[in-house]
């Protein structure tokens, strides 16, 4: 009797196992897929590769805007260019101006004025000796400008700038209602309180011109100051005054125009004409050559505004390479 209720026992535990085996199977599917889905096939050897996750497109940095190169900075490029290159440079200054054009206007047309002056400056120019010459108007709109020469250590004049003075006598005479301004500062190093300009008003009062006439600008010491500093007391105390005739050595008298008539463009109103012209200029004989076009750079950025440059190309020690020659 045990024997056959032991059977019955494993029976039912055989039975048992056999109905829950396909019931949890049954189950584990309903639980992973919806109802009437198909179970997917898996596919041998294949790995599902999961869509890529797309990128943002990046948003372009912009390009920094150009800082304008200062005008003074353009001019100091320009001028010593010319000097170097000649016409060869044309190409380059056209665009130079271009370039100051974008950041100043008015200041590319007064520079383009000047370089069209610097270019034409030898036709243009007529040096003559002794005395100025006929036909200037002989009244207070005329001022005969005398450029001084450095002095004597103890304060005296220099041949040279006596040689001058005769000159400026000359044309004094021969232009009686005009003033006559002496410019030049002190160059005398053992005495500090004399200047070129002190020193030659004294002698044209000692020759007789009146004082009334005599105008001196005593702080110059450079060409470019001598018309700076002319034209700013010219227009501060006598604007009556429309016309400047020059006397220096004739080797000076170049290089004296460019400068007073760059200076006087540079002092005009915008679009409006220079206050005062160039109309002639008369010297002194002497054995100097012509100044070279480097000092005429000089001058011109020194009137720019670049004391610094202007004197390393006066003495000879500007690096000509700092802008190097178009192909």
């Amino acid at each position: 009797m045990k024997r056959i209720v032991c059977w019955l026992l494993a029976g039912l535990a055989l039975l048992s196992l056999c109905g829950h085996g396909p019931r949890t199977a049954r189950a584990a599917e309903a639980t992973s897929a919806p109802l009437g889905t198909p179970a997917p096939t898996p596919t041998p050897g294949f790995t599902a590769t999961p869509e890529p996750t797309a990128t943002p497109e990046s948003t372009p940095t912009p390009e920094p805007t150009p800082v304008p190169r200062p005008v003074v900075e353009i001019v100091e490029e320009m001028a010593v260019r010319y000097a170097r290159d000649g016409a060869q440079a044309g190409d380059r200054i056209e665009a130079l101006l271009a370039e100051m054009a974008a950041a100043d206007p008015d200041a590319a047309q007064k520079w383009t004025r000047i370089m069209d002056l610097w270019r034409t400056l030898d036709e243009r120019t007529e040096v003559r000796t002794g005395v100025l010459p006929d036909g200037l108007p002989d009244t207070n709109e005329l001022c005969i400008v005398t450029l001084g020469y450095s002095l004597n250590a103890n304060g005296t004049m220099k041949a040279q700038l006596k040689s001058r003075l005769k000159v400026a006598l000359k044309s004094a005479k021969k232009y009686p209602r005009a003033y006559v301004l002496c410019t030049g500062g002190g160059t005398a190093s053992r005495k500090k309180s004399a200047t070129e300009a002190g020193q030659m008003a004294a002698w044209l009062k000692k020759q007789k011109v009146s004082k009334r006439r005599i105008l001196t600008e005593k702080q110059s010491r450079t060409t470019a100051q001598n018309a700076r500093n002319t034209l700013a007391l010219l227009q501060r105390d006598h604007p009556e005054v429309k016309y400047v005739a020059l006397v220096s050595g004739d080797y000076h008298l170049r290089v004296g125009t460019l400068f007073f008539e760059a200076e006087a463009i540079l002092r005009a109103e915008p679009g409006a004409e220079p206050a005062v012209t160039v109309v002639a200029c008369a010297g002194c004989k002497t054995a100097k050559k012509r100044l070279s076009p480097y000092f005429e750079a000089g001058g011109l950025i020194e009137l720019a505004g670049n004391g610094d440059a202007a004197h390393r190309l006066y003495y000879n020690t500007y690096d000509l390479d700092r802008w190097p020659a178009v192909p």
